[in-house]
């Protein structure tokens, strides 16, 4: 297993980082520019959850999960099937009021790899995750609330 918890700011108001993470429309793969369109299919999206599978195509690794956005301020999803990692394995957003009207967030990754490469994606996460994670997350975000602001102006 791997954990790991990344803190950041952002300039996406904590509105607008929950819109992002529970937006399960067809711009989800505009918003978040890592996820595959191939991979990415919408199973049920209800008030405060969805089931959703989502993945990349290089690595080629894909996941089911439940999203969970019931918690003010917490965005949580949790893998039901996958092709690289166990069922519970999960990864959960807490975000609030940031510094200069952004957000602060903090993102919790922990991953349990179910085969061998798996596994190998799971370790080289707890080297590099951290990093990769915070600057992915931190991009996005800070995308939607530039959009957001030239749409208003």
């Amino acid at each position: 297993m791997a954990k790991f918890t990344v803190g950041f700011e952002t300039t996406a108001t904590p509105e607008q980082v929950k819109d992002a993470l529970t937006d399960f429309t067809d711009r989800r793969t505009e918003i978040w520019q890592g996820l595959s369109k191939k991979k990415y299919e919408v199973y049920e999206v209800g008030e405060t959850t969805a089931v959703i599978r989502e993945g990349n195509d290089k690595p080629n690794v894909w996941a089911r999960e439940r999203y969970d956005w019931s918690k003010p301020g917490v965005v949580r999803w949790e893998v039901l099937e996958s092709n690289f990692c166990n069922p519970g394995s999960s990864v959960q957003a807490t975000f609030g009021p940031g510094r200069d009207g952004g957000s602060h967030v903090e993102i919790e990754w922990s991953r349990t790899g179910s085969n061998f490469r798996g596994r190998l994606m799971v370790v080289m996460m707890k080297v590099v995750g951290p990093r990769l994670i915070k600057g992915y997350i931190r991009k996005s975000l800070d995308a939607v609330a530039t959009d957001a602001a030239q749409t208003a102006a």
